[in-house]
């Protein structure tokens, strides 16, 4: 066995790793946040969760960062969920269509697949 192989065999997983993002994601702050993701997700989370609860804005930038973390994670068999978007950070997110693609949970770790208020989904469905 190469050690290629045996690398990639022994690369540990943790479960669950938490990101919490405090004041706007946007272009400006996108470079830091991407740095603080991309050491969490070298841990190889099953999860990684990123808590916007004290991020009220996002833009594009922030956006495009968020489904990135998404790619990587999916990329090493993990997956991302969003925890608290505020009501404008959702909104945006809903616009972007980004609320199909990524997770969202409660403050109390409800997972809510995207889906808002506003939805015509009834329990236990998802608007895809």
């Amino acid at each position: 066995m190469d050690e290629l192989s045996r690398a990639s065999q022994t690369t540990q997983t943790v479960p669950l790793v938490e990101v919490q993002v405090c004041g706007d994601l946007d272009a400006s702050s996108a470079p830091g946040v991407n740095d603080v993701l991309s050491e969490a997700l070298a841990l190889h989370p099953r999860q990684l969760v990123i808590d916007l609860a004290g991020c009220d804005v996002i833009d594009a930038a922030g956006i495009l960062l968020l489904l990135d973390a998404h790619r990587r994670a999916i990329r090493d068999g993990g997956m991302v969920a969003l925890r608290s978007p505020s009501a404008r950070a959702r909104r945006n997110l809903k616009l972007a269509k980004v609320d199909r693609v990524l997770q969202v949970i409660s403050p109390d770790g409800d997972l809510t697949l995207g889906i808002s208020p506003d939805s015509d989904a009834r329990p236990g469905e998802v608007n895809r």
